[in-house]
């Protein structure tokens, strides 16, 4: 079987599963960019969370937050308000962990070359922390990842180790970080698009060799990305002063080719 017949295999397959996650359904804020993605014929979703605020009770014995072992006293993919968070730590037997978890999709792509675009776009949306992982079977995996998380220890052995002002205030933070993930995610929507667009154009008017040589040569070097020529119109000026404001974080932009067990 040739590489194309393969991907169109798996990725009837995996469009074909029952929805396993808690949720048993796609989150709100990512519908229209798992259909923008699962509609192109080089990509596929394999898992996707848009972000949420969780709070953890990993129990007495606990050492290291697995929310696999966990209690999940509270999720929202929603801003999130203070009573809420009140209500559910009193539920707390051991440790409970106030999270915010930002977006994470995995894309499997037809090739490296479609990876690379996607990365391209995570990376220029903000979502810093994505990379490319090469199974020995082929599969090239996208995964969009960003580093604005948060993690708190609120409990210890059930008794609230804060104060309410200081959970307030951290949910004022969880909330805003909330904010901005949903700012990416429209984003990456959108620059996602151009990009597709731009690629399709690409397609009809030059030989593959052609494109093939230039989706190559512009993972060469290590460089400053401007988000601006690389998403076209798509990003804002306020937008482009919020990813400026992220370099801190980001010391150069490149592709990461991950080995598959990493």
């Amino acid at each position: 079987m040739d590489r194309s017949a393969e991907f169109r295999r798996w990725k009837a397959q995996c469009l074909s599963k029952a929805d396993l996650s808690r949720k048993g359904s796609v989150d709100e804020d990512v519908v229209e960019l798992v259909q923008l993605l699962n509609g192109r014929e080089q990509f596929f979703t394999t898992s996707s969370c848009a972000g949420r605020i969780i709070l953890l009770d990993r129990g007495i014995n606990g050492s290291e937050v697995q929310k696999q072992n966990c209690c999940w006293l509270l999720v929202t993919h929603k801003p999130c308000v203070k009573d809420d968070v009140i209500v559910a730590l009193k539920k707390a037997n051991g440790d409970a962990i106030l999270k915010f978890e930002p977006l994470v999709l995995h894309v499997q792509c037809r090739q490296l070359q479609d990876a690379q675009i996607l990365h391209s776009v995570a990376i220029d949306s903000g979502f810093r922390n994505s990379g490319i992982t090469v199974g020995k079977r082929g599969k090239t995996m996208l995964a969009v990842r960003s580093t604005h998380g948060l993690e708190v220890p609120l409990t210890h052995k059930g008794k609230l180790m804060v104060t309410e002002e200081y959970i307030n205030f951290l949910i004022k933070i969880a909330n805003q970080k909330m904010e901005e993930n949903k700012k990416r995610i429209e984003r990456f929507y959108n620059c996602l698009q151009h990009a597709l667009e731009k690629e399709t154009i690409s397609m009809t008017s030059y030989p593959k060799e052609k494109i093939k040589e230039k989706n190559n040569s512009s993972y060469t070097h290590k460089k400053k990305r401007n988000p601006e020529k690389a998403c076209g119109k798509c990003i804002t000026e306020e937008n482009n002063k919020e990813l400026e404001n992220d370099d801190h974080d980001d010391p150069g932009i490149s592709v990461t080719i991950f080995p598959e067990d990493y």
